[in-house]
């Protein structure tokens, strides 16, 4: 913005610049909007528009973004309109205020932005060219290196393989069977996992109980009195069953599938007396058995399934090398 000063002595013919600047006190969020000359000028200005008494002279002003101090003209003038400046009066010193619009801060921001997103698209591109030199590699790569080629944009992982998007899709549809196949492995493991800790828990509930053989023997005397005795017989669990259900605080983990769909097929009320719960209790329990048979069920499907899968893959590349060898046999 340019404009005429000294309008009332035309004589003087010195026309002025006058840069827009906005003004406010340290630690504090209202702000004025002043336009100076100079340094010298705004400075003037800074003290009659802010009140800052003479005996806090001299002022020092100071970019409001970063405490940058500005006492070159020169420097001033290079300075964008609109320029934050904060009024350091006397022996004051700058502190960040982040209602100076964020300037410093924004730019600060975009630039980690900027480097976080520059850092993950030059990791898949060279992920892509490990993949590139060797598509076996996909076994070696980890289910984060998967994920990012799964989740490249398809148009820049053609360009970096050298490859149709069609080739690209079907490669990326690929990948996302591998993270497929290896979840269910996952499942699997944890499959593994509680059977072992089962049969682990299993046997050591067997060595208690030859252990506490009598004590059960007086338990199951008391049970089988009144009308619990002509309901005992509707009971067929095994005894370390039995010994699950009343001692474990989650015996559906204590339990092999086979002796959950035991549980589950007993009938509650009969359940009850034998442990001496309420009705309510043993049908929570039945309940949790049933679940925890349905997702071993589940996961055992999943291995199924991983197997058939594998088996399937298996047979292409045997087909795939029959005819290398033949061609190679005819030259």
């Amino acid at each position: 913005m340019e404009v005429t000063g000294d309008a009332g002595a035309p004589e003087s013919g010195d026309i002025q610049t006058l840069k827009p600047c906005l003004l406010r006190r340290n630690h504090s969020r209202e702000q004025h909007g002043v336009a100076a000359s100079c340094l010298e000028d705004l400075r003037s200005k800074a003290c009659d528009i802010l009140a800052i008494d003479k005996s806090l002279t001299p002022v020092t002003l100071v970019l409001a973004e970063d405490g940058t101090i500005v006492d070159d003209d020169d420097y001033f003038l290079c300075l964008p309109s609109n320029t934050k400046f904060v009024a350091l009066a006397n022996n004051e010193k700058w502190a960040y205020n982040n209602s100076d619009g964020g300037t410093a801060w924004i730019s600060q921001e975009s630039f980690d932005v900027d480097e976080t997103d520059r850092g993950a698209g030059l990791k898949w591109k060279n992920v892509a060219r490990q993949l590139k030199e060797d598509l076996s590699s996909i076994i070696l790569l980890s289910e984060e290196d998967l994920q990012m080629l799964v989740d490249a944009p398809c148009a820049d992982l053609a360009q970096e393989l050298h490859q149709s998007c069609a080739t690209v899709q079907q490669l990326q549809h690929t990948l996302q069977q591998v993270l497929d196949q290896r979840e269910e492995v996952r499942q699997s493991k944890q499959l593994l996992q509680l059977y072992l800790e089962a049969l682990e828990k299993e046997g050591s509930l067997l060595s208690k109980q030859e252990e506490s053989k009598a004590a059960l023997g007086e338990e199951a005397d008391a049970v089988d009195t009144g009308i619990s005795r002509e309901t005992s017989s509707d009971v067929t669990l095994a005894s370390h069953i039995l010994t699950a259900l009343r001692e474990k605080p989650a015996p559906e983990l204590s339990l092999s599938s086979q002796d959950l769909e035991l549980v589950t097929r007993e009938d509650p009320k009969a359940l009850a007396v034998t442990l001496n719960w309420d009705v309510r209790k043993t049908e929570t329990v039945q309940e949790a058995c049933e679940r925890e048979l349905a997702l071993r069920l589940q996961q055992m499907q999943s291995l199924h399934s991983l197997r058939s899968i594998s088996a399937r893959k298996a047979s292409p590349p045997g087909e795939r090398q029959n005819p290398k060898r033949a061609k190679q046999d005819t030259t």
